[in-house]
């Protein structure tokens, strides 16, 4: 007899979602907070700061190079740990964030996903090829309610994210400001902020993620990136405007996984036999199946994976609640066997994915609590 499918890890089988809403709702936005939402205090501006892969047992493990987020952390009443929901990916995450939405609504369901449209998979990160932006995730955005309500919001990032399809999907709504290096995105949060009595600025990290995928999260690499990542943040609260509150967050946690521990598709036909299309990531696969050949593939993938994941039906993952609600729009593009790594262990396809991919360290993805779990710390806003 098979296991029960697991939810999410303990009480993180959501938060993301809610911390944008929460915010907004802050600053006087209405309509947008639901029961059981973290209650803020009034804010005149704030400023959230979303650090790509900066996950809450990674921030535990590696506080001692960030002191100014560990004394965050270390106070309860300025701290909390969310999940980031499922799949613990960028795409997703950063749709979670931006919409208020869980995944099976907004519909942005992994680093890879199915177009039923199409027949094909496209990258979310990249959006090359892929749909209308607007047509896949039509939903309003927590950016453009806040806009619509008067808010002044402002995202700050690199420039190639401005008018992306990711953008454009997940996170419109407002006005965006380009710069570089994270000392210039601090400045120029700080400039928005000082510009307008009543903001919500947005800004964007992301080379801690790249670290970790190319160095490792135990790195030495990725230790110092985080140093240099606290001494901003430092300086951004430090040097806010009164009224103004600073909220902190991430996008999903990262582990590492040896490249010896990774299973190749092009070597191992039992796995790679029914399957039509392989969507997800190496950490959490989503298997688009050959007519008749789903309960086929559901057995080989477990029998290989073993105890290394949880290999579940599209059926048993809903039920489960790892996308939250499911719209039926939605569900086509979750594939009829999802194979997400609880182990040491990864899976990839050296004929599909990139060398790039193929050699990186640092994963995430699956449901363990090290992918999943993300920190939200708060400075309240002061001298309003």
């Amino acid at each position: 007899m098979r296991s029960p499918v697991p939810g999410l890890p303990e009480q993180l089988d959501g938060g993301l979602d809610r911390l944008l809403p929460a915010v907004a709702s802050s600053l006087g936005v209405t309509g947008l907070c639901a029961a059981g939402d973290r209650t803020l205090a009034h804010a005149d501006r704030a400023v959230v700061v979303l650090v790509d892969g900066l996950g809450a047992e990674l921030l535990a493990r590696r506080g001692g190079h960030a002191p100014f987020l560990r004394r965050l952390a270390g106070q309860p009443s300025r701290a909390v740990t969310i999940g980031s929901g499922f799949p613990s990916t960028t795409a997703t995450s950063m749709a979670t964030f931006g919409s208020g939405l869980r995944a099976g609504r907004h519909g942005l369901v992994g680093y890879e996903a199915f177009d039923p449209a199409t027949g094909r998979v496209f990258n979310e990160l990249s959006w090359e090829d892929g749909p209308d932006p607007r047509t896949w995730q039509p939903h309003r955005t927590v950016f453009e309610a806040a806009a619509a309500e008067g808010v002044d919001v402002v995202r700050v990032g690199p420039a190639f994210f401005d008018g992306s399809g990711l953008t454009r999907a997940a996170l419109r709504g407002g006005r965006f400001v380009a710069a570089d290096s994270l000392a210039a995105r601090v400045d120029a949060a700080l400039t928005a902020l000082r510009s307008s009595p009543r903001a919500l600025v947005y800004l964007y990290w992301g080379d801690l993620d790249k670290v970790g995928h190319v160095h490792g999260c135990s790195s030495w690499q990725w230790g110092d990136e985080l140093e240099s990542i606290d001494a901003e943040l430092a300086r951004l609260a430090s040097g806010r405007p009164p009224g103004t509150a600073v909220h902190i967050t991430a996008d999903h946690g990262m582990v590492d996984v040896p490249l010896h521990r990774r299973l190749d598709l092009a070597h191992e036909p039992d796995l790679d036999a029914g399957v039509e299309h392989l969507a997800g990531e190496p950490r959490s696969l989503q298997l688009h199946c050959a007519p008749g050949a789903a309960a086929e593939v559901l057995a080989a993938w477990q029998e290989r994976l073993g105890a290394d994941a949880v290999v579940v039906t599209r059926d048993e993952a809903i039920t489960a609640g790892w996308f939250g609600p499911v719209e039926d729009r939605v569900r086509p593009r979750v594939g009829e066997v999802i194979a997400t790594m609880t182990g040491e262990v990864a899976v990839v396809d050296s004929r599909h994915h990139r060398p790039e991919l193929l050699a990186l360290i640092g994963l995430h993805g699956s449901l363990t609590r090290e992918e999943v779990a993300v920190p939200w710390l708060t400075v309240e806003a002061e001298g309003a």
